[in-house]
């Protein structure tokens, strides 16, 4: 008998007060373990208040939700999922709170219970394999962009997390951290999802694509990434798509 789904979503449905059309919309969706999926949609579909609903820091309307086929009916449930999947926030400054980097990276694992000289090594091992290391002494605050959202990126992987639900993780980067964020990504081995509007970076890390528009889901998981072939005044010059 195979194992159940990491998650599984059924007909979820979430409205913020006051607004009458539902933000989600009946959505179903599934996540297996090592499963790499993209989720694609413009800003406002939704995207980001399934990510929020789906970690239990908000609550839907309607449907069900499963963690490793149990379905997820209390904090507790929520907390155990926590545990195992780690959340990359759309903005870095909203995961980084601590004076310094290895602080900020130490973080999880104290809170998952382990002792201070636990959590330093775990910190430091995930900070030098990420290349982050020159970091550790840093003040968070007065990191780059780029800095900020690959040590927040840090911070859960210091967890040892069994998948990843990463928001918008190339809005606002330079090229060279975008590049750097795919390589890192590619190297993890973990399941995830992305949800982006950026279809190259997309197309770079994820091998499953689902659609996401006005609060549904639109496409099947298993839709095939292809090349895009257009014209532009510059196409003779070599160039990428998406955020940079």
């Amino acid at each position: 008998m195979s194992a159940p789904p990491l998650i599984e979503l059924e007909e979820i449905t979430f409205s913020y007060p006051g607004v009458l059309s539902p933000v989600l919309d009946r959505i179903n969706l599934t996540l297996r373990d090592t499963q790499q999926l993209g989720l694609i949609g413009p800003n406002g579909c939704g995207k980001t208040t399934l990510f929020h609903c789906m970690m239990g820091l908000l609550k839907p309307q309607s449907g069900t939700m499963r963690f490793k086929g149990e379905a997820l009916l209390d904090s507790d449930g929520f907390l155990a999922l926590r545990k195992e999947i780690g959340l990359l926030f759309q903005d870095a400054d909203d995961q980084l709170f601590s004076p310094t980097v290895i602080e900020d990276v130490a973080f999880g694992p104290l809170n998952l219970g382990v002792s201070p000289k636990e959590a330093a090594v775990a910190a430091r091992q995930t900070l030098f394999t990420l290349g982050l290391d020159h970091l550790e002494e840093r003040v968070t605050h007065h990191l780059s962009g780029g800095e900020k959202k690959l040590v927040s990126l840090a911070t859960i992987l210091a967890m040892q997390p069994r998948a990843l639900f990463l928001d918008e993780p190339t809005n606002n980067l330079d090229p060279d951290t975008r590049e750097r964020l795919i390589d890192i990504i590619a190297g993890l081995g973990l399941g995830f999802i992305i949800i982006s509007h950026d279809y190259d970076f997309l197309a770079a890390t994820c091998p499953d694509l689902a659609g996401m528009e006005a609060g549904r889901i639109v496409a099947a998981d298993h839709s095939a990434l292809h090349t895009h072939h257009h014209v532009h005044p510059h196409g003779t010059r070599p160039h990428k798509h998406g955020d940079h």
